[in-house]
């Protein structure tokens, strides 16, 4: 079973920035390279909800609410998924998944990993 590993979450103040990386293990990069790959997020009381997905092809999708400020980014050829959040803001806090797979296929998730945005 294909497994994503995430790193980077941590405390960071408004205006701060981080870097969330998602690496795929027990997959081969060809299966990797034909999925799509992105990240959500979760406050609590919320919705999961996409913060940006990059398509097998490579079409590149951003939430509104993070446009200008966060930058997805793909290694196919190491498995790897990133996400550079910049200009970071306190609604920004939440638990943010990686993703790699295709609706109506397969489908997986990483642990979750916590951004807290505060002073």
């Amino acid at each position: 079973q294909a497994q994503l590993v995430e790193s980077g979450g941590g405390l960071v103040q408004p205006g701060g920035s981080l870097r969330l990386s998602c690496k795929a293990s027990r997959m081969i990069m060809s299966t990797f390279m034909g999925l799509d790959v992105g990240w959500y997020r979760q406050a609590p009381g919320n919705q999961r909800e996409a913060v940006a997905m990059i398509s097998s092809p490579g079409t590149v999708n951003y939430a509104d609410f993070v446009k200008g400020r966060f930058t997805i980014s793909r290694n196919n050829g190491k498995k790897m998924l990133a996400l550079e959040m910049n200009s970071l803001k306190p609604e920004d806090t939440a638990v943010y998944y990686c993703y790699v797979g295709r609706s109506g296929a397969n489908e997986y998730w990483g642990q979750g990993t916590q951004v807290t945005v505060k002073d």
